[in-house]
């Protein structure tokens, strides 16, 4: 293992070969010395080499960079919407729970430089991940070439996977804030949503819950609730809060009991704290956190997420708005159908019943199915909660446009009426 001492002098452009695949962590697991080095070193590699990257909130990346890098991700979160409006950001179209096989050994997308930002050693001599397990456990393994930050503010959090030194070919010592997630504040909207979500969920359930200023709004509702358990890609600062105050105690969940299982923090120092060797959150790799099987067995599982639209018929699209790719297939359909299979479990999809003025309940979708009708089953919005479980396309209508905004509601009929075979 080679150290460098001074990110200054990393010569990143060595260890990269025209043609390879670099990844990194999302959100604030990106190691930002060694992204800006790759970037302000790009130029040397002495070809085209490819990034995957996932939610970025820093400014490394630009669309200038696609003078020889290829940017690719599964999400326009963050960012990355730079990218996407340049036309230079190519998608990933694959659920979250295929990620090891689409970026693994034989995958398509093969990675072949992993970048990662580390805890520093404990007294045991290895590293933790720190802030996201997620797709970046397997690919330890895989990776012909691995440079670890080492960031002495990184928290050291519990996980399936800790690193040697024989894992690390080169290592970089640091010590920087982390970067943290900007939070808007949660509208009228999103509280009236919150309040519709809350009523669905019993005391015991296991929560799964997307990322954002709803998602975090819908958790904070739910402070009159007892032991709840969470399961979940993400978590962000309301899962330290609802934990510290008792609500979350993971009591009651029938697998992984007592813990907080996750596989990547989304949020602020809040929650980076809350976890720093806090046995009571693991960290766990997508190929566990968004599998079937074990979703299945998780009893009284709860999956909520938002969506950018959602049709009549209840078909839902995450991805595209405006025509600009801003959202992602992500996991949620994963913890969809797990929720779906679990014994007392519930999927929920969120979203305000307006953006801007315009309706997100539609008469036909705007961007790709991101999930479709057939698995969708509570749809909330400010204005109530559309059951769609075992129901036909007439009632699905009736039902939706109970929860579209009311002045939007007689233009969808009108609609209906002009392309009624399209919704058969």
């Amino acid at each position: 293992m080679d150290v460098v001492d001074d990110p200054g002098r990393l010569d990143i452009a060595a260890v990269v070969r025209p043609g390879d695949r670099v990844a990194w962590g999302q959100g604030a697991a990106e190691p930002l010395p060694l992204t800006r080095a790759l970037m302000a070193q790009r130029h040397r590699v002495g070809g085209r080499f490819g990034v995957f990257v996932g939610a970025t909130w820093s400014d490394t990346l630009d669309p200038s960079h696609s003078d020889v890098v290829d940017f690719q991700s599964y999400c326009g979160a963050g960012r990355n919407r730079r990218l996407a409006e340049a036309g230079v950001l190519d998608i990933l179209c694959c659920h979250y729970s295929a990620f090891e096989r689409a970026l693994g050994p034989g995958g398509t997308n093969r990675v072949d430089v992993l970048l990662l930002q580390l805890a520093p050693p404990g007294s045991d001599g290895r590293y933790s991940l720190a802030v996201s397990h997620e797709y970046l456990v397997p690919l330890v393994d895989s990776a012909r070439v691995v440079v670890a930050e080492v960031n002495a503010a990184a928290p050291w959090t519990h996980g399936v996977r800790s690193l040697s030194a024989q894992d690390i070919d080169i290592l970089v010592r640091t010590d920087r804030p982390l970067l943290e997630a900007s939070q808007a504040e949660a509208s009228e909207e999103d509280a009236a949503i919150a309040r519709h979500v809350s009523s669905l969920v019993e005391d015991g359930a296991t929560l799964q819950i997307g990322i954002g200023t709803l998602p975090e709004a819908v958790l904070r509702h739910l402070c009159g609730h007892r032991d709840l358990g969470i399961h979940s890609g993400a978590i962000g600062d309301a899962v330290a809060d609802l934990t510290e105050q008792g609500v979350i105690t993971n009591a009651r969940k029938s697998v992984d009991r007592g813990v907080t299982v996750c596989g990547v923090m989304m949020g602020s120092r809040r929650v980076h704290e809350h976890a720093h060797r806090n046995l009571a959150v693991q960290f766990r790799p997508t190929s566990y956190t968004h599998d079937l099987r074990t979703l299945a067995a998780i009893d009284g599982l709860v999956a909520i997420n938002s969506a950018i639209e959602v049709d009549l018929t209840g078909q839902i699209n995450a991805e595209l708005a405006g025509g600009r790719y801003v959202g992602a297939v992500g996991g949620a359909l994963d913890f969809m159908r797990g929720a779906g299979l679990s014994r007392g479990g519930l999927s929920i999809v969120a979203l305000p019943s307006r953006s801007k003025g315009v309706s997100r309940i539609v008469a036909a979708l705007d961007g790709p199915v991101s999930t479709p009708r057939s698995d969708a089953a509570l749809i909330v919005t400010e204005h109530g909660i559309a059951d769609l479980r075992g129901a036909s396309v007439a009632q699905r209508i009736r039902r939706l446009l109970h929860i579209a905004h009311p002045d939007d509601r007689a233009a969808l009929e009108q609609r209906i009426g002009s392309t009624r075979r399209s919704f058969a």
